[in-house]
C-alpha cells in the first residue's frame, strides 16, 4: 500500500512545518466533511478539525506508517468529533442553542436539509461508516482501521446505515441494498 503522503509525512516528522502545512491543505476539506457530517454542525466540525490537527502534529513523531496517513488522520478526527459531541452533551441547553454562527451561512446551508437530518438520526457507528464510505470514499479496510472494528462489522454498519438512512429519507431501502 503506497501512501501518497509518505514523503511529506517523513519531512514533517523531522520538524518541517511547511510539509505539515501541505498535508493539512491536502486533507482539511475531507476532515471537515467527516466531522461536519458526523456532528451536524459546521462550527463544531471546525473545532473538531482544529483539535485533530493539533493532536496530529503532536503525535506525528509516533506515526509508524503502518497505515496510510489519511487513515490515521481520519481516526484522530473521529476521536475529536466524539470529544466535541461529549462536550456538547455536558453543556447547558441554553449554551447549546447559541452554537450556530450566522456568519457561516454557506457551511450551514451545505449541512442543512433532509440529508443532514437523516444522518443525524442514525446511530453514531452507522453514521460514521456511511460518511467514511459513501462521502469520503474510504475502503472497508480503511474504515475498519479508523473505527477499530473488523471489516465484516464495517460492511454490516454500512448496510444497516444505508437502510436506516433510506427509511429516514422516505426512500426505498431495496434500492440502497442493491447498491451495496
Amino acid at each position: 500500500m503506497v501512501d501518497p503522503d509518505e514523503l511529506l509525512v517523513r519531512r514533517a516528522q523531522r520538524g518541517d512545518v511547511h510539509a505539515f502545512d501541505t498535508l493539512v491543505e491536502r486533507h482539511r476539506s475531507r476532515l471537515f466533511t467527516l466531522a461536519a457530517r458526523t456532528l451536524g454542525s459546521p462550527n463544531e466540525a471546525e473545532d473538531a478539525v482544529q483539535e485533530a490537527l493539533v493532536r496530529a502534529w503532536r503525535s506525528l513523531p509516533r506515526f509508524r506508517h503502518g497505515s496510510r496517513f489519511s487513515t490515521w488522520l481520519y481516526r484522530i478526527t473521529v476521536n475529536c468529533s466524539h470529544d466535541v459531541r461529549e462536550r456538547r452533551r455536558a453543556e447547558p441547553m441554553e449554551l447549546a442553542e447559541e452554537r450556530a454562527d450566522p456568519r457561516d451561512a454557506l457551511a450551514a446551508a451545505e449541512l442543512s436539509g433532509a440529508l443532514q437530518a437523516a444522518l443525524d438520526s442514525l446511530d453514531e457507528p452507522y453514521r460514521e461508516a456511511i460518511v467514511l464510505y459513501d462521502l469520503l470514499g474510504c475502503s472497508y479496510l480503511e474504515i475498519a482501521s479508523i473505527v477499530g472494528v473488523p471489516e465484516g462489522t464495517v460492511k454490516s454498519r454500512i448496510f444497516r446505515g444505508r437502510r436506516d438512512l433510506a427509511a429516514a429519507l422516505g426512500t426505498s431501502s431495496s434500492e440502497e441494498a442493491s447498491n451495496g
